[in-house]
Order: structure tokens, then C-alpha cells, then sequence
């Protein structure tokens, strides 16, 4: 599924909030005429308030049986227009949005400007100053691997375990848009782990830090090594992977 995240409180279903689940499993539930026992979704990943997703995957279990295809249109006709299901597939019954992950991807938007786009503000994270890219694409291959990202971790995580793997971060510039976009491919991330690594990454293109200094904040394991936070508004969930084979084509292509 897709959704613009500027008017979600996030994914998480949370009391007295608009937020993708709560939303999302309305419609299920209206569709499946509101069963006795009712029908709870499960999301690859729980985004932000502000945060958008092209690619978010759901499961949700049916009391009965509908043709995939009609499962997308019923659901897109009940949902709002800032949320959309892309597609539909009827999987094994022990599959789950979350657990079966192989690896997801992340794109971010970072707008350069002194003053706010109004047209970008809701799309892109904003930066009042400019960066320089190629210090940005000389530091960024020190975030790919197997590391453990404590540094790169907000306060509220709940996972235990902070070590995840990076299989791919690049960064490129848009000069006619003043972007700086970047991509990230990995195992999974922690809670504001691409933010973080993006406000940080924008450091160095700014000169506030150095170009090498990833691997020292790596090894640190300290958040207040690294306490910026780029916004949620420039970041997208573009893609949940659940095929190793198709995950390391694309990697592969990525070369």
C-alpha cells in the first residue's frame, strides 16, 4: 500500500488519533461487514507521524474467502484518498508482514533552502543551508555493513538489539529541485535510524563534521554522539522485501 503521511499520526494504531492501522483496518472490517470477532492488521513497519510509504505491506486474515482482486477494489473504495492498495495477493496462512521481511528500503528528500517551499514542505525535509554532496557521497559507504547502530537509535526504541546490516546507501543531488535525495537498503532499521543517518550525513555535507568520522560514532554506541534528527516529511518506505533472490537482483543492479 501507499499513503501520503502528512495528515497520519503514524502507522501504530494510537487512542484518539488518525493513524494508518486505525484507518485501515476501518475499511477491513467494514468490508468483511464487520465481523464478531474483528480483523487485525498487521504493517512491515511502523513509519512516523509525517512519514509516507510507496511500498508498506500489510496481512490481515479474512473470515472468508474474496478474490485478491476484489479484495483492492472493495478496499480502495472505502479508503481516503491519501492512502491507496497497490496490489493484493492471497499468501500462506503462516506469513507475516512483519517477521518475513528480508530487507527494506528507504528514500529520503532533503530540500536546501533558506525558506520553506510551500509546495515541498508536507514531501521534502528542510534544510536552511547548503551541502556539499561529494562529502556526502565520500562518507556514506562507512554506514554500509554489519554494524551495531546504538549511536543511530532515538530514545523510545523498543528492540533490544541494535545491530543491523546495510546493504546498500547512496546519495545524489538534484540541483534544479535543491535536493539532496538519498537511499538506503538494509536489513531493517531502527526507530529513526535513517532520519538520524541523514541529518548526520547532511552534517558532513555542511562541514560540521568530519568526512571520516562515521566509523568513530559507530563505535562509540552513544546517541548523544549523533543527536540530530532529519525531519519526517522527507522520508518514504519505497519497498519490503520478502524474496532474498529479488532482493540480491536488485542490489546487484544498484552495482
Amino acid at each position: 500500500m501507499a499513503y501520503d503521511g502528512t495528515n497520519f499520526a503514524g502507522f501504530q494504531r494510537q487512542p484518539n488519533q488518525r493513524t494508518v492501522e486505525q484507518v485501515f483496518s476501518k475499511a477491513v472490517n467494514k468490508m468483511a461487514k464487520d465481523p464478531a470477532e474483528p480483523i487485525i492488521v498487521y504493517g512491515a513497519g511502523r513509519t512516523d507521524a509525517g512519514v509516507h510509504a510507496f511500498g508498506q505491506t500489510i496481512h490481515f486474515d479474512l473470515p472468508y474467502e474474496i478474490r485478491a482482486e476484489g479484495v483492492r477494489r472493495g478496499l480502495n473504495s472505502l479508503l481516503p484518498m491519501d492512502t491507496l492498495i497497490k496490489s493484493v495477493e492471497i499468501v500462506s496462512a503462516d506469513f507475516h508482514a512483519r517477521y518475513d521481511t528480508v530487507g527494506k528500503r528507504y528514500w529520503y528528500r532533503a530540500y536546501q533552502n533558506e525558506f520553506v517551499d510551500p509546495f515541498k514542505r508536507h514531501y521534502t525535509g528542510h534544510f536552511k543551508f547548503q551541502a556539499d554532496i561529494a562529502r556526502i557521497q565520500q562518507a556514506i559507504p562507512d554506514l554500509v555493513g554489519r554494524h551495531d547502530f546504538s549511536t543511530f537509535v532515538a530514545s523510545g526504541s523498543q528492540a533490544h538489539d541494535h545491530v543491523r546490516e546495510i546493504y546498500s546507501a547512496k546519495a545524489w543531488a538534484l540541483p534544479d529541485e535543491n535536493e539532496i535525495q538519498f537511499e538506503f537498503c538494509g536489513s531493517g532499521f531502527l526507530y529513526n535510524q535513517v532520519r538520524i543517518m541523514v541529518a548526520l550525513l547532511m552534517e558532513i555535507g555542511q562541514g560540521r563534521r568530519a568526512v571520516d568520522c562515521i566509523p568513530g560514532l559507530l563505535a562509540a554506541k552513544d546517541r548523544e554522539q549523533a543527536r540530530g534528527t532529519a525531519p519526517a516529511s522527507g522520508l518514504y518506505m519505497k519497498r519490503v522485501y520478502y524474496d532474498q533472490a529479488e532482493l540480491e537482483r536488485d542490489l546487484e543492479q544498484e552495482k
